[in-house]
């Protein structure tokens, strides 16, 4: 009966404390709030860097996904060493033939495309566009970027065989030129050479990172045949793997392809990039992590500094309230109880800090969401919960020796004490 009793007699015990740590809280408002100010500092960076992070890390990670998580991209690079080290880039350059293997070997890639682009004037009738970007591509271009062709019809495999003079325009350049709205058919000047308008292709969605390399919406598209066959250009090719989880098993594929139509011996080093666009987002995840690992850190900084401030006014109370602690064992209470007492008292003073942080963290969001435009940051519920854990954890180590030094007070020297 008595230890089905004890739980209760503990739960009553508690609340008693707390009541108690309650009204000595109140009573001492102003100098209560001034303790808690390095746990109330704490928790309040932590929860704004957190609420920071989270809105960027899915800003980010959404126009990671715009762009295209299972791409890969392929470019001609000269090694810093090995017999290609002071190789001409015309040796270094990437030729069409050395990637027409890619179906039968690289078995984790859904779409590759051969891309070479330059800059050039387009002409229709008296209007002229300078510097527009003029791109070699081939179909599988629409599958990987996922833009169609949404008036007319793509480049067929007929126009890269016969290096047809044809091209696939955006709305962009075709409103510049005042092209007719279902312009396919008509003509324009490509560098001084006359192209045949087969389609439109979807509007480019621009990346707030500038990843195309241009803020402009005017393109023009053509064969990459006939780009190649018109100049002496630079060649890249970009390719799509059958989902994200395969991209490492993709580039490994397109590694051993390259090295042996380029002709690469074991010791050579490699003559060209491989990149895929989930090793940048494994590399923002990971700097996302370092970053909150270093908030982390400055938090548990700033709650250490709290946590002796707590000490410091504990002790402070303890030596105020000697007399009421000595009546208080006078008339029966035990040692353990006041412990618990002066415990509970240092925990709620932390968890009064950690609320007015949480409040300030907060408010710093809004002025994030407002202000900085980061409408997706917000405070996770783990941040939340961390930051009263450590703000409790900091309670109970720092309020321990202060509630341990109340309850070994002998009662009559208590009493004694002015």
């Amino acid at each position: 009966m008595t230890m089905l009793l004890w739980p209760l007699s503990l739960l009553r015990l508690l609340l008693q404390s707390m009541a108690l740590a309650t009204g000595q809280i109140w009573a001492n408002k102003l100098r209560s709030i001034l303790t808690t100010l390095g746990i109330i500092i704490g928790v309040g960076a932590v929860t704004a860097v957190i609420s920071a992070l989270t809105g960027l890390k899915t800003f980010v990670l959404d126009e990671f996904q715009t762009l295209g998580t299972n791409k890969i991209f392929v470019w001609p690079d000269r090694p810093e060493s090995g017999r290609f080290a002071n190789a001409s880039w015309r040796v270094i350059r990437f030729q069409p033939d050395q990637f027409d293997g890619w179906k039968q070997e690289c078995s984790s890639i859904e779409a590759l495309t051969r891309m070479q682009e330059v800059r050039g004037d387009i002409r229709y009738g008296d209007k002229v566009l300078d510097g527009a970007r003029i791109t070699g591509i081939e179909p599988d271009w629409h599958t990987i970027e996922n833009r169609y062709v949404t008036i007319g019809r793509p480049f067929s495999v007929t126009d890269q065989e016969r290096f047809e003079q044809v091209c696939i325009i955006s709305t962009d350049l075709r409103d510049q030129l005042r092209l007719d709205r279902d312009c396919t058919g008509q003509s324009i000047l490509i560098s001084d050479r006359r192209f045949t308008v087969v389609g439109l292709v979807e509007p480019n969605p621009q990346s707030a990172f500038g990843f195309d390399g241009s803020n402009s919406r005017a393109e023009v598209f053509i064969p990459f045949s006939t780009s190649w066959r018109m100049g002496d250009g630079w060649m890249q090719v970009m390719a799509a793997s059958k989902s994200p989880d395969v991209s490492q098993d993709a580039m490994a594929e397109l590694r051993a392809l390259l090295r042996k139509t380029r002709r690469l011996q074991p010791q050579d080093p490699d003559t060209f990039g491989v990149a895929a666009m989930q090793d940048v987002i494994d590399s923002f995840q990971k700097m996302s992590f370092v970053i909150s690992l270093i908030a982390f850190g400055i938090v548990a900084i700033s709650l250490v500094v709290g946590g002796v401030g707590i000490m410091n006014i504990m002790l402070v109370s303890v030596s105020e309230r000697t007399r009421e602690i000595g009546l208080r064992k006078a008339v029966g209470a035990r040692p353990s109880a006041i412990m618990l007492q002066f415990l509970v008292e240092a925990v709620m003073l932390c968890f009064l800090g950690g609320l007015f942080g949480l409040a300030a963290g907060w408010g710093i969001t809004l002025v994030l969401v407002t202000a900085a435009n980061l409408e997706k940051a917000r405070i996770p519920l783990w941040a939340m919960l961390l930051s009263f854990g450590f703000a409790a954890l900091v309670g109970v180590v720092f309020g321990m020796f202060p509630a341990i030094k109340a309850a070994r007070l002998d009662p009559i020297e208590a009493l004694r004490h002015e």
